[in-house]
């Protein structure tokens, strides 16, 4: 299902997947995955650099951004060619789409020079220093504290969860600059080198596979940071943390939509049940109702909360009800084993045990479904507190 007929749309798509067919790589093709979410192969750091210079990486940016000032309907069309192809124009996500992207509307000229264009050209990576052991989604519980003397912040905390840190170059960390504020104030936002001294990360694997090193701890002790490094106004991390989770939320509906899309296509191949297919359906219609709702001109940025609410809770129940489906043939087993490209139809459907697994971080990742709750009965609702 798309949006009505728009012909410069229908042309903009038209130009991307002509664009697609003479230029995509044999390894994007062959589905080659990376082994975290910060760790760009050498072929796929050329890739992003060839959309980058086309202005086809992130097509609503200017061109200085890799962008072509694309409207929010050009770029779900292109989302949705790359979705259709099961395309990665970037195994750095988080870099690509929340860090960089904040970087371009929070950064000083010379952090964009210095920091964002290198991420958008892959010439490094980034990850997402958010969450801690005392404050998941709770973002204004952080404890992780930097001290300003002069020119220079020193850091002490701890982060967890945060994806792909051990292959990241850059770590975009929210940290306490005022503990006497507010909660929700005397937050600051830091560009820290992982390079520099005191910072350890610490990679740990996940419930869906034993070489899913994805997740870290990082720990920062007495870490040096110059204040150039400062992302935005100091004490107001929590406008660019919103800023940074708005950037995550805007098109992430897509992502849920293309997982039901599968499992669609699951439920008509093991002859589901027609209570447990026509749910699916209707999911995914509502989903992409809801999110085309989100490209016009009177949109409210708390409906992204039902979007977020709506995919992930759908596909988690999806992905169970596929998995009880499959009854044992869907559990892990040694021969099952490997990226899903590479599997036997076997293989394939032992996958949906990993798949189940890994839909739980997509009712925390970004904000929890509580959180989310919490969000659409405030902002939506007027209900109170």
């Amino acid at each position: 299902m798309r949006l009505a007929d728009d012909p410069e749309v229908d042309a903009f798509r038209a130009e991307f997947a002509a664009f697609l067919d003479a230029h995509l790589p044999a390894e994007a093709e062959a589905r080659e995955r990376s082994r975290s979410s910060a760790h760009v192969p050498d072929w796929a750091r050329r890739w992003q650099r060839t959309l980058f210079d086309a202005g086809w990486l992130l097509p609503g940016q200017p061109a200085e951004f890799g962008g072509r000032d694309a409207t929010l309907p050009q770029q779900l069309a292109h989302l949705e060619e790359l979705a259709h192809r099961r395309i990665y124009h970037s195994f750095n996500p988080q870099g690509l789409g929340i860090i960089a992207a904040s970087l371009i509307t929070f950064g000083t000229a010379e952090q964009k020079r210095r920091w964002a264009v290198p991420i958008l050209r892959a010439e490094i990576t980034a990850a997402l220093g958010m969450s801690e052991p005392e404050a998941g989604s709770d973002l204004a519980s952080l404890r992780t504290r930097a001290v300003l003397d002069g020119g220079t912040f020193t850091v002490d905390g701890q982060k967890i969860w945060t994806s792909g840190a051990h292959d990241a170059d850059v770590l975009l960390a929210f940290v306490r600059t005022d503990p006497d504020a507010p909660r929700h104030q005397g937050i600051s936002a830091l560009l820290i080198p992982t390079a520099a001294e005191g910072v350890v990360r610490r990679p740990f694997g996940s419930i869906a596979a034993e070489d899913d090193l994805d997740f870290n701890e990082v720990f920062l002790t007495d870490v040096r940071v110059p204040r150039e490094n400062l992302v935005g106004p100091l004490n107001e991390g929590w406008r660019v943390a919103n800023g940074s989770l708005g950037h995550e939320r805007t098109l992430l509906w897509l992502s849920f939509a293309e997982r039901l899309e599968d499992l669609v296509q699951d439920a008509a191949d093991v002859g589901a049940g027609q209570e447990w297919y026509a749910t699916l359906l209707m999911d995914l219609q509502a989903l992409r109702l809801l999110g085309y709702r989100q490209l016009g001109p009177d949109r409210d940025p708390a409906e992204l909360s039902v979007l977020k609410l709506l995919g992930s809770e759908a596909v988690q129940s999806a992905s169970l009800h596929a998995l009880e489906a499959h009854g044992t043939d869907a559990l892990p087993h040694p021969a099952r084993t490997g990226p899903y490209h590479h599997m036997n139809n076997e293989a394939f459907i032992a996958s949906w045990f990993e798949r189940y697994a890994r839909s739980f971080a997509g009712t925390i990742a970004g904000g929890t479904s509580e959180i989310q709750r919490n969000i659409v009965a405030e902002r939506i609702l007027g209900l109170p507190r």
